[in-house]
């Protein structure tokens, strides 16, 4: 029988193109799985690196925080899984999505920027959930984290109107949402403004899984037509232009893979990122471009 073999989207330098090609089968330490992917996501983080090579430490690279499959090996230690197991998730979206909609009070994300602190209730395994008579416009709702939190929000009995690509509505209907919207639509903002009231539930505030400068200036027109409210974004909020009746505030999960990132953010790079987000030099998302 031979030997498994494995492949990886390598980052050769910043600003190019993923290139799929040959990479070293893992080998689980203690404590560690392997899990051999089914599905990846790819998160704002991921095409911020790619984009700028910001928090890459050595060429070339893997980027990735999102996975789900099957546990292929297990490190000494391993009770909670076996070889074989089906499901298995790394939550970096997840863990995003519950920062984002139960943080009760806000905290230093990032100097200068707080947490966003929605303080809304932990989802339930009741299905459906018992309504909880509020409303969540979800911008960006079909990507890895846009699509978590509407699930998340769902099961947590708040009702959500998202925002997505046309070709993704099927899907983002899927997540729960109860009204999904073409980003593309000049009316956009009317239409989701419209559809928040009609809902006649509270409206909680504007979850933005894109943070470019076009949707901040949805975002904050939204908020201001149905009286403010929250603001909660992957990466720091706008500064300019916020009205006085909006909170505003920053998401960034942490998990043990994400924790080194997260540590250098932290330490080092804060200024250099907020000078990068501020000025909108990576407001502008593109694609990937894996290529193979």
């Amino acid at each position: 029988m031979s030997a498994p073999t494995n492949q990886a989207a390598w980052l050769k330098k910043a600003n190019t193109p993923l290139e799929v090609s040959d990479a070293p089968m893992p080998t689980p330490g203690p404590g560690e799985i392997v899990v051999k992917n089914a599905a990846v996501a790819i998160n704002p983080l991921d095409w911020h690196m790619q984009d700028t090579g910001i928090f890459v430490q050595q060429w070339p690279t893997i980027l990735g925080c999102d996975v789900a499959g099957e546990v292929f090996e297990v490190g000494t230690g391993v009770d909670l899984f076996k070889k074989g197991d089906h499901g298995v998730v790394v939550p970096f979206a997840l863990e995003t999505a519950l920062c984002a909609l139960c943080v009760r009070e806000p905290g230093p994300c990032m100097p200068g920027v707080l947490t966003a602190a929605l303080g809304l209730a932990y989802p339930t395994l009741e299905n459906p959930a018992p309504p909880a008579g509020k409303v969540l416009v979800v911008y960006g709702a079909s990507s890895s984290v846009g699509s978590m939190t509407t699930q998340i929000a769902t099961a947590a009995g708040i009702a959500v109107v998202a925002i997505a690509g046309k070709r993704n509505h099927d899907m983002v209907n899927s997540c729960g949402a109860i009204q999904v919207f073409d980003h593309k639509n000049s009316a956009i903002v009317h239409k989701v403004v419209e559809a928040v009231r009609a809902s006649g539930l509270e409206f909680v505030g504007t979850f933005d899984s894109i943070c470019a400068p076009e949707t901040y200036a949805r975002d904050l027109e939204i908020l201001e037509q149905l009286g403010g409210g929250h603001l909660a974004c992957v990466h720091p909020p706008p500064v300019e232009g916020v009205p006085a009746n909006v909170k505003t505030g920053m998401v960034f999960a942490v998990n043990d893979i994400a924790a080194p990132v997260f540590k250098q953010l932290r330490d080092g790079c804060t200024a250099w990122w907020t000078a990068q987000m501020l000025s909108g030099t990576c407001g502008r998302r593109k694609g990937l471009g894996i290529r193979q």
